[in-house]
């Protein structure tokens, strides 16, 4: 079977790094080699471009933000999501393109057009599968910010960009049916588990049957 690209995508306090690696644990046992990265990150310059968008003592434009994300982006799909998906691998991001979409065009109000252009010539692929945990926004904010530590840049935003950020990843996933899979991650983390991996052998079996 070739290469695929699976991401992860919700707001905060969702749940994302529990699932990606029961994620993970399933590909593997499936037999595939399994990339994991993060975004914004995963490479040496993208986790420097990281360092940038999240610190807390900046104030960084709207369009600053977006292109830093779609550089950091452009670096990690060339250097390490596209060799991986060549041979074979199956890759997990904690996050793509549509968390571009939902923070800078749902949360930032930034026009939807240049988001696309950008995921066109920078991002140059889309994901093959999107699993999108779901949780209100006030239960998330209360996971993350009960995990302690200082907040990032983003994590101090008020509510309603979140609320904002949460309605437009589910208006894309009721665009894109065939691509993303919704879980209620207001279940316990077990639950979601649950229902992530049996999702996750469905598609495979219809990916295997193709």
């Amino acid at each position: 079977m070739s290469g695929f690209l699976i991401s992860l995508e919700g707001g905060e306090g969702a749940g994302k790094t529990t699932v990606l690696n029961a994620l993970r644990e399933c590909l593997v046992a499936h037999d595939f080699e399994v990339v994991t990265t993060r975004e914004p990150g995963g490479t040496a310059a993208g986790e420097m471009i990281r360092q940038v968008l999240l610190n807390p003592e900046l104030k960084l434009f709207s369009e600053t933000e977006l292109l830093l994300m779609f550089a950091a982006r452009a670096q990690l799909v060339r250097e390490l999501i596209q060799p991986a998906i060549a041979r074979g691998s199956a890759v997990i991001s904690d996050r793509f393109t549509d968390a571009s979409f939902a923070y800078q065009g749902g949360g930032r109000g930034l026009e939807t057009g240049r988001i696309a252009e950008l995921e066109r010539w920078a991002a140059v692929i889309k994901p093959d599968l999107t699993f999108l945990l779901d949780v209100s926004v006030q239960q998330g904010l209360e996971r993350a910010r009960s995990r302690g530590g200082e907040l990032d840049r983003i994590e101090l935003e008020r509510e309603d960009f979140f609320e904002r950020v949460r309605a437009t990843y589910l208006n894309r996933a009721k665009n894109e049916p065939n691509r993303f899979v919704v879980i209620d991650a207001s279940q316990s983390p077990e639950a979601v588990v649950t229902e992530v991996q049996t999702s996750l052998n469905a598609w495979l079996q219809k990916r295997i049957a193709k």
